[in-house]
């Protein structure tokens, strides 16, 4: 698992990359890889998630993320496997990868 964080959702993540990270680890206790903050919707998005995006749409079928927490199933290829919704948890993921094989 890696994160990405946005401030685009209801301005939850307005400090700096430190500052978010150590949130992170401290309230949530996150042990994963946290990247510098980004956009993911509109003009700004980052290339990344518009590749995501464009792989695989929510299930109302709609491109753009609608909040914090929506997670991406990348397989070793490159590809996308799966979007989740943000209240899915990684539990959850994982009962879905335990389906897979």
């Amino acid at each position: 698992m890696i994160g990405f964080p946005c401030n685009q959702f209801g301005a939850q993540e307005p400090g700096t990359n430190e500052e978010i990270v150590e949130f992170a680890r401290s309230k949530y206790d996150v042990d994963f890889p946290m990247f510098a903050k980004i956009e993911v919707n509109g003009p700004g998005e980052v290339p990344l998630y518009t590749f995501l995006k464009a792989s695989k749409p929510d299930a109302d079928g709609n491109a753009d993320i609608a909040w914090n927490f929506t997670k991406f199933l990348v397989g070793a290829d490159g590809q996308v496997i799966e979007r989740f919704a943000p209240q899915v948890t990684p539990e959850e993921i994982g009962t879905f990868l335990a389906g897979l094989g």
